[in-house]
């Protein structure tokens, strides 16, 4: 069975006629060839997937799309800004080497996003602990936390 659904992706107006069985990532991919958003575990435990949904962050892995009608859908494609040039939490995990094989950064700078939109001042505590559904085999997790210090505290600067 298919369903034609209309969201809000990345700032832009879509619809999309989508098997009501098919994942929000699966969609995502391969309707709209965002690519950026990566499956990983594909049962919602590593984080590589993680979109913004109505400023919430989900695992599209195990969200199904046709949940998103009617919604705002934010994904790694969307954070950059408008120009093109890089998100702050997106330059800061560059300068702080927060990358590695890059495979969960996606995830990792969605969530650091809406994290930092609800939280502007977190101690590092809290960074960790907002990044825990988000899986990293490659940087010990050290790096990423300051990248989300870093972002934050260029946002007091402004």
């Amino acid at each position: 069975m298919e369903k034609v659904i209309h969201f809000t992706l990345n700032d832009e107006p879509v619809s999309c006629r989508v098997d009501v069985r098919k994942s929000l990532l699966e969609m995502l991919r391969t309707d709209f060839g965002l690519t950026g958003t990566k499956e990983g575990c594909g049962v919602g435990e590593c984080g590589a997937c993680t979109v913004g949904v109505d400023k919430e962050t989900v695992d599209s892995c195990i969200y199904l799309a046709v949940w998103v009608d009617g919604k705002v859908v934010t994904t790694i494609e969307g954070v950059t800004n408008p120009d093109g040039t890089l998100s702050d939490v997106q330059d800061a995990f560059v300068k702080a080497g927060a990358v590695q094989c890059g495979f969960c950064i996606p995830g990792m700078v969605v969530s650091s996003e809406q994290f930092l939109e609800d939280n502007p001042d977190p101690s590092r505590e809290e960074i960790r602990r907002a990044l825990s559904g988000n899986m990293c085999r490659c940087t010990g997790y050290q790096k990423i936390v300051d990248a989300v210090e870093i972002a934050a505290e260029g946002r007091k600067v402004k």
